[in-house]
């Protein structure tokens, strides 16, 4: 069986060691693709037929409960690698609704940890949204809204899918600003993604140009690999932190995780890292002793338990789906979920 790794970089194994001994306050900030989580209620205008009592994957009260303590589970522990209190801010994508939300953020271990969330109700035709989950006592929202993705081809004027979910507020007693993305998927074409990159940057550079100190977070589940153009060229996000020279300019941390073997999901054999954590310039300090004056990144992993892995047969190592055909497998998610540490 393949077993779970925790990969923290060398930057997080000596500046979390500095930071232990000294006063510095950690945070860590997750990202996690909830594969489909839907109530047993059918919302008008969606596409969520399949997930309905009679409907295809027979979803009724007993599959979505524990899909909502399995999920409840993997995002209490979110972050506990380096953090004993874990994530206090959690992007999440394909939730279906804020009845999903309030029902998650009423399970434990969350509910006793007061999480809350923020959600805006998106035009995707499955009806699947972005939202952001996070603990407020570590994170205050100050405003929220939803960019939409606009579609370029007229042949797709009455196909719409998911937006930019932003979220402003205070963390560490700074600016922080998140984006939450879920980007059209590969059945759609590397044309609708590199788009959705290319609106994802204009985001970026407004937000930035709005706050030039504003610590800019971007997540989601991009549904391409940081390599990929719609990453590397359309959004611009660098492999490696010096590459940073000016302040728009982002760094993907998760770049070099997938060129060493680890990824977030895995299809055909082959490990992807779709779901990555991506940093403005305002939170990477390059000194050889980072101070820790402001919010500071200082490692990151993607997160993985054995329970979240499939433990034998032919997909034996690999995460460990809620269904997959017809089949209900009782698991987690298809993908594993990743986090950034930061300290200050």
């Amino acid at each position: 069986m393949r077993k779970c790794f925790l990969l923290l970089s060398l930057v997080l194994i000596l500046a979390g060691q500095a930071v232990a001994k000294g006063k510095g306050e950690k945070y860590a900030v997750g990202f996690y693709n909830l594969e489909n989580l839907f109530d047993t209620v059918h919302d008008a205008g969606k596409n969520d037929s399949a997930f309905l009592p009679k409907g295809m994957y027979k979803w009724n009260t007993e599959r979505y409960r524990l899909k909502l303590d399995h999920l409840a589970k993997v995002l209490g522990e979110l972050g506990t690698d380096s953090l004993a209190q874990g994530c206090g801010v959690i992007g999440v994508a394909e939730t279906e609704n804020a009845r999903v939300l309030d029902d998650l953020c009423a399970t434990e271990p969350l509910k006793s940890r007061g999480f809350r969330y923020e959600h805006i109700e998106g035009p995707d035709v499955r009806g699947i949204d972005c939202a952001l989950l996070y603990d407020p006592k570590v994170f205050e929202v100050r405003n929220t809204r939803l960019v939409p993705y606009v579609q370029e081809l007229e042949k797709d004027s009455n196909y719409f899918t998911r937006g930019f979910f932003v979220v402003s507020g205070t963390m560490a007693h700074e600016h922080v600003t998140i984006v939450v993305n879920h980007l059209p998927s590969r059945h759609s074409g590397e044309f609708y993604r590199k788009l959705g990159a290319k609106q994802l940057r204009a985001v970026v550079d407004s937000l930035i140009d709005d706050d030039p100190n504003v610590k800019l977070i971007v997540m989601g589940d991009m549904n391409d690999d940081p390599m990929d153009e719609s990453m590397s060229i359309d959004l611009a996000a660098r492999r490696y932190p010096w590459e940073l020279k000016e302040r728009r300019d982002l760094w993907n941390p998760f770049w070099n995780t997938l060129v060493d073997g680890h990824g977030t999901l895995e299809y055909m054999g082959r490990w992807n890292l779709f779901d990555q954590i991506i940093l403005s310039k305002s939170l990477v300090d390059l000194s050889k002793r980072p101070k820790y004056k402001s919010l500071t990144y200082y490692g990151h992993n993607v997160f993985c338990r054995d329970y979240m892995l499939e433990p034998d047969g032919r997909f034996k190592g690999t995460p460990l789906r809620t269904v997959i055909g017809q089949r209900w497998l009782k698991g987690y998610s298809d993908h594993l979920p990743t986090v950034v540490y930061f300290s200050k």
